[in-house]
């Protein structure tokens, strides 16, 4: 007999939890057939000695709804071993979009998600209308690695309400409608479903975001259909203010577990820099929900964000003085930032409304400008500048970018990473955003810092725990019974690693999107093979020319 491909001689560590244990691993016709002591040969041969031969990684939370079209590799996240990704995130798509709706849905994706309009206006094939015809459309398209989809509310609202969708609450009628498309969905092979309840969530001209409308009758409607059909989960961004949980929030997720019966991820959990024990109050506030079957989603880097006044920052549509700058041409924007009752709205805001800016000036960085005089300042803080100049700090904030026709960026660091949760069963590892905030920063390289920074430099858990997280956790939520573990007769969706090696690079600015667009990366190291559906996509960094993905029906 003659396998496909024998992996010979590496440590397997399985996605279970169990012990890293030494034997040969064997694939036929995309499968795992045989995990052991392997004596047949093989058309290809990879020699693991040394190395760790783990499940792929699973990725729960993406936006490359629009990149599938133009990246069939799906980077940064394969790059990092992940061989399946879940997008359709935070309410926010692509599908369906009845074609007079196609420019509505591309801006919900600039604003919720920061990706360019050019870049999507110049890479969205538009190859398909309803939700199932867009799964179609992938299948047919090829990918790099697995693609899974949430059916996000905020496309299926418009389709059914038009324009009205984002002015209020679906009649019954509508209600009806919109929960037949997205039972359509889930039926086809959607994982779920998504929404959100975050008011930075604007959508086309600083309206609302369409979900955030839906109410309570609605989402209860909407959730059911996993009931009916046995099947799916319920992404949602739950809480209004990032750094604290309601008791109505709680009640929201409560209901939304009765009504589907299914299990619910929900965001946001973050140690944020300017609050840092509230991911603490948050979980003791949402204890009861979480023992039922919510669970909080972590992002395990710390978000350095860059952002620029041109394409505004999801942080600062939090304040409501900001909207009329989304969707604004660059002159409209001037004159709004050069506004002094803007400025004073906005430092009202911030000062009655602690949150991401408030009280940042020593630790917002001026990071990229056009103009030598500013860019002479890269490097120092808006507090430093404002005393050289004998400015106001915030005044400082608006006036440099304006001294630079807006192509300034600043950076800041917005949370750090509370590490006891990484081992928390209570906790789902994951939102790491791939495909979206293009040009303010890169988490998508998770999986190999988790191993680099947190298991081999920082011991905070074992390279065991690390890939169950990673890998078992994801599939087990989502209902991949074939993904996620080293087991014959499932998938052979394969990571082979250097553990001493390991790691996520320095995020790094390329100009690959659609158009020569901008966006950030972060690359591997120590990665040595990528297998998916028993092909194998990368080997030493390299793509072979494989298009193995799949994608994944619930």
């Amino acid at each position: 007999m003659s396998y496909d491909i024998v992996i010979k001689n590496g440590t397997i560590v399985d996605g279970t939890g169990r012990a890293g244990y030494r034997a040969d691993l064997a694939i036929s016709q995309g499968k795992i057939v045989e995990i052991g002591k392997v004596k047949d040969g093989a058309a290809k041969t990879i020699d693991a000695s040394d190395l760790i031969v783990g499940p792929g990684f699973i990725d729960p939370h993406t936006h490359y709804d629009g990149q599938i079209c133009w990246d069939p590799l799906v980077t940064a996240s394969s790059w990092h071993g992940v061989t399946s990704v879940v997008m359709g995130n935070c309410g926010v798509g692509l599908a369906p979009c009845k074609p007079e709706f196609r420019e509505i849905a591309t801006w919900d994706l600039v604003n919720v998600e920061a990706i360019p309009f050019e870049v999507l206006n110049q890479g969205l094939t538009w190859d398909w209308e309803t939700f199932p015809q867009f799964m179609d459309a992938a299948d047919r398209r090829g990918s790099g690695i697995n693609l899974g989809f949430l059916a996000p509310l905020t496309p299926f609202r418009h389709y059914v309400m038009g324009e009205e969708s984002m002015e209020r609450a679906a009649t019954p009628d509508e209600t009806a409608r919109i929960r037949a498309l997205i039972k359509d969905a889930v039926a086809a092979g959607a994982l779920g479903f998504s929404t959100t309840n975050a008011p930075q969530h604007i959508g086309y001209k600083s309206r609302p975001l369409a979900c955030r409308l839906a109410d309570r009758a609605e989402l209860k409607a909407y959730a059911s259909t996993l009931k009916d059909l046995g099947k799916g989960a319920i992404e949602i961004i739950i809480n209004r203010r990032v750094d604290a949980i309601t008791a109505e929030e709680c009640d929201l997720l409560d209901m939304l577990l009765t009504a589907s019966g299914r299990q619910v991820t929900w965001l946001v959990l973050r140690k944020f820099v300017h609050a840092p024990n509230a991911y603490q109050e948050m979980l003791r506030a949402a204890d009861g929900v979480i023992k039922r079957g919510a669970h909080p989603q972590l992002a395990t880097m710390e978000l350095i964000g860059e952002f620029s006044f041109r394409q505004p920052s999801l942080a600062l549509a939090l304040y409501p003085s900001w909207k009329p700058a989304f969707n604004a041409t660059l002159e409209e924007q001037k004159a709004l930032y050069s506004d002094p009752a803007f400025r004073a709205a906005f430092r009202e805001e911030a000062t009655r409304r602690p949150g991401l800016f408030s009280n940042i000036w020593n630790r917002v960085t001026v990071n990229f400008a056009s103009n030598p005089a500013i860019r002479a300042l890269e490097g120092q803080t808006v507090e430093e500048v404002a005393r050289a100049r004998g400015r106001d700090p915030l005044d400082t904030f608006f006036d440099l970018p304006l001294e630079d026709n807006l192509e300034t960026r600043y950076c800041s660091a917005m949370t750090e990473v509370p590490t006891e949760l990484l081992t928390d069963s209570r906790v789902l590892l994951g939102e790491s955003d791939g495909g979206a905030h293009v040009a303010d920063f890169c988490t998508a390289g998770y999986t190999s810092d988790l191993i680099g920074k947190w298991v081999r430099e920082r011991q905070m858990l074992s390279l065991e725990q690390a890939i169950k997280r990673t890998t078992s956790e994801p599939a087990d939520f989502f209902g991949l019974r074939d993904r996620g573990r080293l087991v014959p007769g499932l998938a052979a969706d394969v990571v082979i690693f250097d553990y001493n090696q390991i790691s996520c690079g320095a995020r790094e600015s390329v100009n690959d999107l659609p158009g020569g667009g901008r966006r950030f990366v972060v690359r591997s190291k120590g990665i040595e093979y990528t297998i998916v559906n028993g092909q194998v996509l990368y080997q030493g960094g390299a793509h072979t020319g494989a298009l193995p993905g799949h994608v994944l029906r619930s």
